[in-house]
């Protein structure tokens, strides 16, 4: 890279106030072997906060909590996220990041036990909230991989990673409703604990001891640079706004599906749930591939026609009382518009910025959050008032308003 580009980044970062830029030393690449234990890694952090989903009937039961407000233990858990994100994930920018990894990791699993032994409701809620606050890791881990990665691929291994996290996502209401109809839902939050342990034990062994220089600066100056990084990126505040809005859909759905399914005329079991999980890995499939397709260059295209068809999806789900297999075509078709948006949002704010990946993507992911947060209670108080043609109208109007902002943010893209 020419030194006078680099100097000139520098100095705008200090008269920005950020800290100075070092730019990464040239990736080594990202093995296949350590792109597969970043994604399992990622699989099993971000579905310890999609665990409650499936489980909302059981733990209202136990604490006594009305149903349209047990959305609460959802929001929660992404309220705590969003914390993390904000106050965790940038310091992969700062510190080493094998013992940032590790550390979170064994903290995790501390208070996924609090979880399972909660014996009232506001304990349940804190610790779920902690849980979300400590699952931010996921995000670490998809910067790490975004530095390790040579450019030309850096599109494709950030898919290759997340298709970990959406499978995570998916698998989590199959285990946790397996597991719970075997020994009840505590054991879900006891299991996922030993097996972060091993987590922690496994990453820490095998992570780069070394990495390459990281700017010096305060922690309070390094927060203050995420807030920067959004006025100074118009793209990030797209891509940002874009991913609220498509977390909210996709919560709009999960939330409060476990209500009509357990109930009358379904009556489902929680296994039998959780397994419309699995209908959404099709998600996790087309995530590797979106990557490779903004590689090449088509991040827009991908954008808008993703778009397109997570607004058909609420369709086929408006109808599922029709038929069950409604719900799972459009489930399919969800998931995978959300997935391809996600990675190639972040696909694209990676590339600006070499420097501030994990500010980044942390600054990104709190809207994800955000709107996660919002789509959980929204949908749960929607389905109290109006049942689930409300929460489908719901789903199908954010779907519009995010077509609409992509609309009307292209030239921001190029």
């Amino acid at each position: 890279m020419n030194v006078q580009v680099v100097n000139s980044a520098t100095a705008s970062a200090e008269r920005f106030g950020e800290p100075p830029q070092v730019m990464p030393a040239s990736p080594p690449g990202l093995s296949g072997m350590t792109a597969l234990v970043f994604a399992i890694a990622c699989g099993l952090s971000v579905a310890n906060v999609y665990f409650a989903h499936p489980l909302l009937d059981a733990m209202a039961h136990d604490f006594a909590i009305a149903p349209a407000s047990v959305g609460i233990a959802v929001t929660v858990t992404q309220i705590g996220y969003a914390l993390g994100l904000f106050f965790i994930v940038p310091l992969g920018d700062l510190f080493d990041r094998r013992k940032l990894i590790a550390g979170q990791a064994v903290l995790s699993a501390v208070a996924l036990i609090a979880v399972g032994v909660a014996p009232n409701a506001a304990m349940l809620l804190a610790s779920l909230a902690i849980v979300g606050l400590l699952a931010v890791v996921v995000q670490v881990l998809v910067a790490y991989a975004a530095d390790l990665a040579v450019p030309a691929e850096r599109g494709r291994a950030v898919g290759t990673v997340t298709s970990g996290v959406i499978l995570g996502i998916l698998l989590a209401r199959f285990v946790a409703g397996v597991v719970a109809d075997f020994a009840g839902w505590r054991w879900v939050y006891l299991v996922s604990a030993a097996l972060t342990l091993i987590m922690a034990a496994v990453l820490y062994l095998i992570l780069p001891r070394h990495e390459a220089e990281r700017p010096r600066t305060s922690y309070p100056r390094l927060l203050g640079s995420v807030v920067l990084l959004f006025v100074q990126e118009p793209l990030l505040r797209v891509r940002a706004v874009l991913a609220m809005l498509i977390f909210a859909s996709f919560n709009v759905l999960w939330a409060p599906l476990v209500l009509p399914l357990s109930t009358a005329p379904f009556s489902l079991s929680h296994t039998e749930i959780g397994l419309f999980g699995l209908a959404g890995v099709a998600g996790a499939l087309g995530a590797r591939w979106t990557g490779g397709l903004v590689d090449r260059g088509r991040g827009q295209l991908v954008t808008g026609l993703s778009l397109l068809l997570m607004i058909a999806a609420w369709l086929p789900i408006a109808f599922m009382d029709q038929s069950l297999w409604l719900l799972v075509a459009g489930i399919l078709m969800l998931d995978l518009a959300i997935q391809a948006v996600h990675v190639t949002n972040q696909s694209l704010i990676f590339a600006r910025r070499p420097d501030a990946r994990s500010r980044l993507v942390g600054g990104y992911m709190i809207f994800y959050s955000l709107g996660s947060a919002l789509g959980s209670i929204a949908s749960t108080m929607i389905y109290g008032a109006m049942g689930w043609s409300g929460v489908c109208m719901l789903g199908a109007g954010i779907g519009l308003l995010a077509l609409l902002v992509w609309a009307l943010t292209l030239r921001v893209g190029r």
